[in-house]
């Protein structure tokens, strides 16, 4: 296909970017055919305000749909020359959802005999997941891999093996998303070589050198096939006063529509104008063909598709013919978001059908939401707003048509799937509706949904049928919040327990005590009297928390650095209450300030003999990919918990559970050389060790019993609301975070020092605590708590017997020693300790081994 035939038309004589680039002072610097591709807009986004906005993609501007196909179709020819034709037979296509299913689709069309998928954000009932990954500047960022053949990626569905992985998105702006995917699926399906393709280039020199580096890393050729080349050159502050410009337009907006007496979503309509009508037209889809590529879509599903297009068309000519009035000359084919394909098919064959007797336009709707301005320098002119109509995985929302309102259109043909041929679709503010304000007349196309075999209930396996009900989880519990449970605010932290506040739940000390030593009970079947600091201990924490601030926000922003790096650049974030959440929650901050990610943040219960709590871990698979979870700890100890949690996951797999979470822990501290991932492995004070729950967002320690805890209920938890005024969870994280600023440089390089250095776990700890078991006399490595924050819980919570404390250790011990003192434990100074102390437990205790008064007697 000639460069002449797939050029697009140039109507404007104005660039549809000088808006935002005498504004803002952005600007495109390139090829001579940049400024033709692309126009710029405003969006909400706290990490990039403008948007690049593609003149032949079809998504977001309408443009003639063999244009919009061309570009792709030529891109594909370019890929099988590059591969010669015998390699180009063993390729395979992957395209990005939403916004380059199509282009996906177009490009496998010029390779010719490629099979092409495409991630989806849409879960389907009965379809397993080969794999998923996250999208760095995406509105909806959470891509799924759902291939009917599981053997897709690897062969191609061949049998043999796919030498080429050809990966399509409509920008390659920074690469980190298809860098992502092809770490992912290399560690999957290794193989020697990579297509990477795209409309545009506009990666920064530094960008380029990081694709030369990751193709030598994993020891395969990586290619770039594009159209056009450049860069976005933005000035100082951009992002701050493009937010501004965005907030001030929309209060602009807000207020006129409010003058006019309109919705926004109807914005633009002709006053007075009477709803179009709207016409349901049946294409008869050809049996077995899927209506796009989210499970697959092969050389033989293309050639059937392209032999039933004709006719397709001449059945929407014809409607289109029988409307009341002049036959209709300017027409557009509008698809549903990830439905992209099959509406630009139509769209060419439309424009064949209807011939030079009208102008055909294609695009589709979006997730993503845009600022609109009336301008010709400016690329997003209208926007349509509706209520999402598929039932979403993510929940309902609002979604968007741009360049539709306003453009004239004497008729437009939706075209959705079955799936979303829903009552919102049909409703007083559904899209049909906001259509019909802006045309002479709608027709609706509604193509059976795909169901892969593996997942159909009846019928012949691989023919498509009308989508089943969507099958709803066992109802499982949802988070808690704040204020009404805990002082963390709503957006910080959603806990994954139960709300056992108006049960008694503490018991004395020392009676807990006697009851865990003598197999009686389990420690999380109760709880300590919450520990209420003197005067004296409180004001040690507040210079404790002054003095060591900067040391945990630099340990913060590299936990938090290593994990953005490691495990994609939206990950979530899952604590384990309570000494996890507020290093969770900090790891949120740190992401959102240094990066504008906003992170999902969760406290799950995790108990020492017993498990994870089973039913959250169920509530995270129905709500994320279990791949994108992370757990998060405050420190290490011996590396019980690390051990805990790496069982529990493997026998909760094994239950049937979903699979797929990874077991690592990542912590602040990691003074026993248990983890990989860590900020730290010095063993120095973290404040909120000194504390319990009120350092903690008031929230006690997890419970775990059996007569308050069912199969399907998450464990439990107290709010003490009655602590309120001795509460220093937000001093505490407002401390440090004032801090991250300060600190960017050193954890920048701090970081960069860790993921290239050999991190692997050295047990160093767990040595050390089975020694120090046997050498006094304790034979009992669950009563020997090594490290600063786990010898904190010995005073705070248990009975104490001796704390050993390394010769030398400085100020990170001073609370250790009042808390001893009050106490009456002694503190014994020993050399060749891994840890700055180790608190033991009584390891004969019975009531009769304290005084009257709880303290612990000095003999064993």
């Amino acid at each position: 296909m000639s460069e002449r035939a797939t050029r697009e038309e140039t109507v404007d004589v104005v660039w549809s970017g000088s808006w935002v680039a005498e504004r803002l002072g952005v600007a495109l610097e390139g090829d001579g055919e940049l400024q033709e591709l692309l126009g710029l807009a405003l969006r909400r986004n706290p990490k990039r305000a403008h948007l690049l906005v593609s003149n032949v993609l079809g998504k977001h501007v309408p443009q003639r749909p063999s244009v919009v196909h061309g570009a792709g179709f030529e891109l594909g020819e370019r890929v099988r020359a590059l591969l010669g034709a015998q390699e180009a037979r063993r390729a395979v296509v992957l395209g990005y959802a939403e916004t380059a299913t199509g282009l996906g689709h177009a490009v496998a069309d010029g390779l010719r005999d490629a099979p092409y998928l495409h991630s989806t954000r849409r879960p389907v009932a009965g379809v397993e997941q080969a794999g998923g990954f996250e999208e760095a500047h995406s509105h909806a960022t959470s891509h799924l891999l759902l291939p009917e053949d599981r053997d897709l990626l690897a062969s191609g569905g061949t049998g043999a093996d796919a030498s080429v992985l050809v990966l399509v998105d409509d920008e390659f702006s920074t690469g980190n998303t298809v860098l992502n995917t092809i770490r992912a699926l290399h560690a999957l399906h290794p193989r020697e070589r990579y297509v990477i393709v795209a409309l545009v280039d506009m990666r920064s020199a530094g960008d380029r050198d990081r694709l030369a580096v990751f193709a030598a890393e994993i020891g395969a050729r990586v290619d770039l096939v594009t159209r056009s080349t450049g860069t976005v050159a933005l000035p100082d502050g951009v992002l701050e006063r493009g937010q501004a410009l965005v907030a001030a337009q929309e209060a602009e907006q807000a207020e006129q529509a409010k003058q006019a007496g309109r919705a926004e979503g109807s914005a633009g309509a002709v006053e007075d104008a009477d709803s179009a009508p709207v016409t349901r037209v049946d294409l008869d889809w050809p049996a077995g063909v899927p209506d796009g590529g989210r499970h697959g879509f092969t050389p033989a599903h293309r050639a059937a598709l392209e032999a039933a297009l004709p006719a397709m068309a001449d059945r929407i000519a014809a409607e289109l013919g029988d409307a009341a009035g002049p036959a209709p000359r300017h027409v557009l084919v509008l698809g549903f978001e990830e439905l992209m394909y099959a509406p630009l098919r139509l769209g060419t064959a439309l424009e064949a059908a209807l011939g030079a007797d009208a102008e055909v336009r294609y695009s589709t709707t979006t997730r993503s939401p845009v600022l609109a301005v009336d301008d010709p320098g400016y690329a997003i002119r209208t926007r349509l707003v509706f209520p999402a109509h598929d039932d979403p995985a993510d929940g309902p929302g609002d979604r968007y048509a741009y360049n539709v309102a306003g453009a004239g259109f004497d008729a437009v043909v939706a075209v959705v799937d079955s799936t979303a041929d829903t009552p919102e679709l049909h409703a007083p503010d559904g899209l049909l509706a906001r259509l019909a304000e802006h045309t002479g007349h709608v027709l609706l196309v509604v193509l059976p949904s795909y169901v892969p075999a593996t997942a159909a209930p009846t019928g012949v396996p691989g023919t498509p049928t009308p989508a089943p009900e969507r099958q709803e989880p066992a109802v499982l519990p949802e988070p808690l919040r704040g204020p009404d449970f805990s002082s963390y605010a709503p957006e910080d932290v959603g806990w994954l327990l139960q709300d056992l506040s108006d049960t008694e739940l503490e018991a004395p000390t020392e009676e807990r005590e006697e009851a865990i030593q003598s197999g009686g009970a389990h420690y999380a079947e109760s709880l300590p009297v919450e520990y209420q600091p003197s005067a004296e201990y409180q004001a040690l924490f507040t210079a404790a928390l002054e003095t060591s601030a900067a040391r945990i926000a630099r340990a913060v922003g590299t936990v938090t650095e290593t994990v953005l790096a490691e495990r994609g650049p939206r990950p979530v974030l899952v604590s384990l209450a309570r000494a996890g959440t507020p290093v969770g929650v900090l790891m949120r901050r740190w992401a959102q300030h240094r990066h504008g990610l906003d992170l999902p943040h969760y406290a799950i219960s995790i108990v020492r003999g017993r498990g994870i709590d089973a039913t959250a871990l169920r509530w995270l698979a129905a709500h994320h990919d279990p791949a994108d979870v992370v757990f998060v700890d405050g420190w290490t100890g011996k590396g019980a918990i690390t051990r805990e949690l790496a069982a529990a996951i493997t026998e909760f797999e094994a239950s049937g559970g979903p699979a797929g979470f990874d077991p690592e822990i990542s912590v602040l501290a990691d003074p026993g050389g248990c983890v990989r991932t860590y900020g730290t492995r010095e063993d120095f004070l973290i404040p909120s060790a000194c504390l319990n729950s009120t350092v903690s967002g008031l929230i006690s320690r997890t419970v775990l019993r059996a007569d308050l805890v069912g199969p399907d209920d998450f464990h439990g938890g107290k709010f003490y609301r009655e602590l309120a005024d001795s509460d220093v969870s937000g001093l505490f994280l407002d401390t440090i975070a004032a801090r991250f600023d300060e600190v960017a440089g050193q954890v920048e390089a701090e970081a960069k020092e860790l993921l290239a250095a050999d991190r692997a776990p050295t047990w160093e700890g767990w040595a050390a605590v089975e020694r120090i078991s046997e050498e006094y006399g304790i034979h009992d490595v669950n009563l020997v708590k090594p490290g600063v924050g786990e010898t904190t819980r010995v005073l705070l919570r248990r009975v104490p017997w001796k704390i050993l404390a390394k010769r030398g250790a400085g100020a990170d011990l001073e609370h250790i020693r009042l808390l001893a003192e009050q106490r009456g434990v002694p503190v014994e100074e020993v050399d060749d300790l891994p840890y700055s102390c180790v608190g033991l437990i009584h390891p004969r205790f019975t009531r009769g081994a304290t005084g009257a008064d709880g303290k612990a007697v000095q003999g064993a």
